[in-house]
């Protein structure tokens, strides 16, 4: 089991036009929208470097010259108006090499979720929320809403991941966007995408509509294994307009800055 990343690096994910939250995504990344001040993108960078994740890239594509920056290496999606997730992140395909973790762009997580996440044995670690449905239930009047089934079994492997759940009892837990791989994790990984791009469909869609948890539950069906990291709260989504105008999320964000 190859369960260290000799070098922590991560990849953010950030292609997004971020339909949901215009107007404030018209002049800017989603991931550059502010919350008292402060980016998204910043606010994550800031808890990555507490644990000294400094080898950072990011694959932009919806005004991705707003992107640049110093020491942060960038990778362009221009596809990104017709594609999801799991195309955004092979067009940075080399930067897996070795191992990385996998965030996405509009969120942002505490220092004790990273440090879970990075101490987490296992190839491919996923950091899920037990504590979801107390958040969710902020954020929607129907807890079932934008919500993704997650089943564990009794030692912590995921069996299932990011379908439309009937009930709560199919969600144990809520994906967060945060994952950890391991060089060989992030090898089996590229080789379910290429086995998949080859045949043209990831599990029923086209590879360049696959969402991340398309790509997870096709590794679950072919046997691999993905291991939860389980944290409760401390983390923040921002995907629409009321959760950027929301008190929960500046309330989170506030906990999430305080443990820096």
């Amino acid at each position: 089991m190859e369960n260290k990343i000799q070098k922590p690096k991560a990849i953010i994910l950030a292609a997004g036009e971020g339909t949901r939250l215009r107007p404030y995504t018209l002049d800017r990344p989603k991931c550059l929208v502010e919350v008292e001040g402060k980016s998204l993108l910043d606010r994550q960078l800031a808890v990555l470097a507490t644990e000294r994740v400094t080898e950072v890239a990011l694959i932009g594509g919806y005004k991705a010259e707003m992107l640049k920056r110093d020491g942060i290496s960038l990778h362009l999606n221009p596809r990104y108006y017709e594609t999801n997730m799991v195309w955004t992140l092979f067009c940075a395909e080399p930067s897996l090499e070795g191992g990385a973790l996998l965030c996405y762009g509009d969120i942002v997580y505490s220092r004790q979720a990273l440090q879970a996440l990075l101490a987490a044995p296992g190839d491919i670690a996923v950091t899920i929320d037990l504590d979801w449905e107390v958040y969710w239930r902020a954020r929607n009047e129907d807890p079932l809403d934008d919500a993704e089934t997650l089943k564990l079994a009794a030692d912590g492997r995921i069996l299932e991941i990011g379908q439309k759940p009937k009930s709560l009892a199919e969600i144990e837990g809520q994906y967060m966007g945060l994952i950890k791989l391991s060089a060989l994790g992030a090898r089996q990984l590229r080789q379910v995408f290429h086995e998949s791009s080859a045949q043209g469909s990831l599990r029923g869609k086209p590879p360049e509509k696959a969402y991340m948890t398309d790509l997870l539950q096709a590794m679950i069906d072919l046997g691999y294994r993905l291991d939860s990291v389980p944290v409760r709260g401390g983390w923040v989504e921002v995907d629409t307009v009321s959760d950027l105008e929301s008190e929960v999320t500046r309330a989170r964000l506030s906990e999430i800055e305080s443990g820096l």
